[in-house]
């Protein structure tokens, strides 16, 4: 029988593989549909989306099969960078690289008969507007954020590789509802005041401020199991808890606030940053075909 950990390392390096096999194929779609409407200038994606989208799947892969996966268990630090990457910037990234619509002209012509009817069905319609809604969007993110560093659920998911990626999946998961009503990509159509997004992004902050500011200000180790890990960076555990909430809390403020700013910007000057060009021109060409969310 093999040991433990060499088994653990088997079954890492093929999860790594198919990560990667699967980043990349979703790659070669969206290029393949960018390409497809390059001819069509109305509902063209810039190159900056695109190169935004690939820099999303990098991040992506940077956090779930590079090599700072090895310090995983062994940091958290490492492992807050991991759910930064997950949940705040790669689906941010994905998400202003418009991927539905990419990849609905990527698709072979049977792939969007299909879709086509299953997005015109009422149930799929009811489902995709009720969890896009803003509400529920932050509360899955802030549950999300919370309860997998209940130092509880935290051991469990360090001792189980299944946990651990089911722990990864919710993150990346809880990323895109969270940046849905912010972002709003293709084929999304707002129904509230635009204004209110500022307000969904400062409370947004709240649950980050109070995990970051008890693990910052704590003169205790929340995650005892990294008492059994190898140090380093010669950080004390302690030390490596504050460095992780910290660096947490200071990402997450300034993703926020300048996403933040970005939204005032065009809301004071809409004809300046309007993004709705692409959006609007391309639901108008895809009713047809497909029912906006």
């Amino acid at each position: 029988m093999w040991p433990i950990h060499h088994t653990a390392m088997v079954i890492s390096s093929a999860s790594s593989a198919i990560i990667l096999v699967a980043l990349v194929f979703a790659s070669l779609i969206y290029l393949r549909g960018w390409r497809r409407m390059l001819g069509v200038s109305a509902s063209t994606i810039p190159a900056w989306r695109v190169a935004s989208f690939l820099f999303g799947m990098f991040l992506v892969w940077g956090a779930l099969s590079s090599p700072l996966v090895a310090y995983d268990h062994d940091l958290l630090t490492v492992h807050m960078i991991q759910h930064l990457l997950l949940m705040t910037f790669a689906p941010a990234l994905i998400l202003m690289g418009e991927p539905l619509l990419a990849f609905w002209h990527g698709l072979p012509r049977f792939g969007n008969v299909v879709l086509s009817a299953l997005f015109r069905h009422r149930l799929v319609q009811w489902f995709a507007h009720t969890l896009t809604r803003p509400a529920l969007c932050w509360s899955v993110a802030a549950l999300t954020l919370i309860g997998w560093h209940v130092p509880a659920l935290f051991t469990f998911g360090m001792h189980s590789q299944v946990w651990h990626a089911v722990e990864q999946a919710s993150f990346l998961g809880a990323g895109f509802l969270f940046w849905w009503p912010v972002i709003q990509p293709w084929p999304n159509v707002s129904t509230w005041a635009k204004w209110s997004v500022l307000l969904y992004l400062f409370l947004a902050t709240l649950p980050c401020d109070i995990l970051s500011g008890f693990l910052v200000f704590s003169d205790r180790v929340a995650y005892p199991v990294y008492f059994s890990m190898p140090r380093h960076l010669g950080f004390s555990v302690l030390e490596d808890q504050q460095c992780a909430a910290a660096l947490m809390w200071t990402c997450v403020t300034l993703v926020y606030l300048v996403s933040a700013a970005i939204i005032s910007t065009r809301l004071l000057s809409p004809r300046s940053f309007d993004r709705g060009d692409l959006a609007q021109s391309a639901t108008r060409r895809e009713p047809q075909r497909m029912e906006a969310v």
